[in-house]
């Protein structure tokens, strides 16, 4: 198996377009839709307020996720666009990504990471609660959608 290779990048950056291009088309699949209409600024994820990882296998880029600032203490992280490439699925990208991710926003003062994920993602939901994360009260721009679910865990 091929080693895991992690770079952060901007947000607008044309490998993280091709891959949160392609996470959204399969949000789409699952829910209709554009697939995530939760308004998302290339700025939010630029240190020291966020960042956007893309995990890359054999020199390609295969996932991507990334935390932006959550809420006035400075203290959370909200993960977005997490995303692997279905080529790639069941080598450890995720899981991967996600802790790089968390990893990041640890190095940048945040305590807390949240995310929103919709009842039609079987494979994520448990990959999040495996990872030591917990349902929480829903938050944010699906807060009030069907079939929302929202988690959250200590860094």
């Amino acid at each position: 198996m091929s080693e895991i290779e992690i770079r952060v990048v901007r947000f607008d950056s044309a490998v993280a377009r091709q891959l949160t291009t392609a996470a959204l088309a399969e949000l789409g699949a699952r829910y209709g839709g554009s697939g995530d209409e939760t308004p998302v600024d290339a700025a939010e994820f630029e240190p020291p307020a966020g960042a956007f990882l893309v995990a890359y296998l054999a020199g390609e880029p295969v996932g991507c996720g990334g935390w932006r600032g959550h809420g006035e203490g400075g203290d959370t992280a909200e993960l977005k666009r997490m995303f692997t490439t279905t080529s790639a699925r069941g080598r450890g990208v995720a899981r991967a990504v996600l802790a790089a991710v968390e990893e990041s926003a640890r190095e940048y003062g945040c305590k807390r990471m949240i995310l929103e994920c919709g009842d039609k993602q079987p494979e994520a939901i448990a990959m999040y609660r495996s990872g030591g994360y917990e349902q929480i009260e829903n938050f944010g721009y699906y807060r009030d959608a069907p079939g929302c679910i929202s988690f959250g865990r200590t860094l």
